[in-house]
């Protein structure tokens, strides 16, 4: 048996019955097309920054995708799947290409930023990714998805939707030679932070370093001295509601809170109506640091649930239940969890 838990940023979960690391893309094919052969259930591994994985471990062949590789061709860059993702996006920004530095500190791999359509801090890599390069278990062949065939949105994709089909092995984007300077900034925090206006520009350097700045502050980039940071970064999603639905909630808002509470609220696609985890989380009576276990909420941010150290997967399950459970009874909102669960559900 192989432990799991040192490969997740949670340190949860228990041990694979076979454990492959995979240095080069032909070694992910084979090793996946093995366990196919053998009708054994497969786990991918990249950084483990987004995977929840059941103390009784995972009865299958677990493969570690260490592959590496930053390549530039002017404007157009590929990544390998294991790449550490923030170690590429710091490579964009020293040379000058923009369209990703506000994704700076993200932890995990390449390979799985179009899986979950990786975003922050108003941007999305949906909106760079020209086309993936992935094993398809099914005619078990390796094909060049453009993105037009990923079916991306708000933190999914094909790739997730149908998470047995596919194996990332390669990612390109289209980046922006724009002088040394970011792409227009959409997100509201990081323009105050930087004491500018929305869709302005400043130089690449300062955006990514802002971002890095806020996320630290928020316990969003790994550091092993600080439990704050053993987490998956953020639980849930932002739910993404209805003008029905919409309509419901803010009833609910209003009879808890007040008729001047206004919850935040962005345009969504398809005429529906975005609010924020984390407000409703706080507003739900789960502030920073709660909980007594040994899984908490972050003392940074509401959205990260943390283990504290000496935790197990099933007490982070209870506390991420007792978070959903309240925001829904008391706002009527479903929270939905962001990291994919491996032998546990929500």
């Amino acid at each position: 048996m192989h432990p799991l838990a040192p490969y997740t940023t949670f340190r949860l979960g228990g041990p694979a019955t076979r454990l492959v690391t995979a240095r080069t893309d032909d070694e992910i094919v084979a090793a996946v097309r093995a366990a196919d052969s053998r009708g054994e259930p497969v786990l991918l591994i990249g950084g483990g920054s987004n995977l929840l994985i059941a103390d009784k471990g995972f009865d299958g062949t677990a493969v570690r995708i260490v592959t590496q590789g930053v390549t530039l061709h002017g404007t157009t860059l590929e990544l390998a799947a294991g790449e550490p993702w923030s170690d590429a996006v710091a490579a964009t920004v020293r040379a000058g290409l923009a369209g990703i530095e506000c994704l700076a500190g993200i932890p995990g791999s390449a390979g799985a930023t179009p899986i979950q359509n990786v975003g922050a801090y108003g941007q999305e890599v949906s909106s760079t990714i020209t086309d993936v390069v992935a094993y398809d278990r099914r005619t078990a062949e390796t094909v060049t998805l453009p993105n037009e065939a990923c079916a991306f949105s708000y933190r999914s994709s094909r790739f997730k939707e149908d998470p047995a089909r596919y194996v990332v092995l390669r990612v390109r984007f289209a980046l922006e030679d724009a002088g040394g300077l970011s792409a227009p900034l959409k997100y509201a925090e990081t323009a105050r932070a930087l004491g500018v206006e929305a869709g302005e520009r400043v130089p690449l350097e300062k955006a990514s370093a802002t971002v890095l700045g806020l996320r630290a502050s928020k316990g969003m980039v790994l550091d092993e001295a600080d439990h704050d940071t053993w987490s998956a970064g953020s639980f849930f999603t932002n739910p993404v509601l209805t003008a029905d639905e919409f309509t419901a909630f803010l009833a609910r808002v209003h009879d808890r809170l007040g008729p001047d509470v206004a919850p935040p609220a962005f345009e969504a696609d398809g005429e529906r109506t975005k609010t924020s985890a984390a407000w409703l989380i706080d507003k739900a009576g789960f502030t920073k640091g709660y909980g007594t276990g040994p899984a908490r909420i972050s003392g940074k941010h509401t959205l990260a649930l943390t283990n504290r150290g000496a935790a197990t997967t099933e007490d982070l399950l209870a506390l991420a239940r007792e978070v959903r459970d309240g925001v829904e009874a008391a706002f009527g909102v479903t929270l939905v969890n962001e990291p994919v669960m491996v032998g546990v559900r929500l």
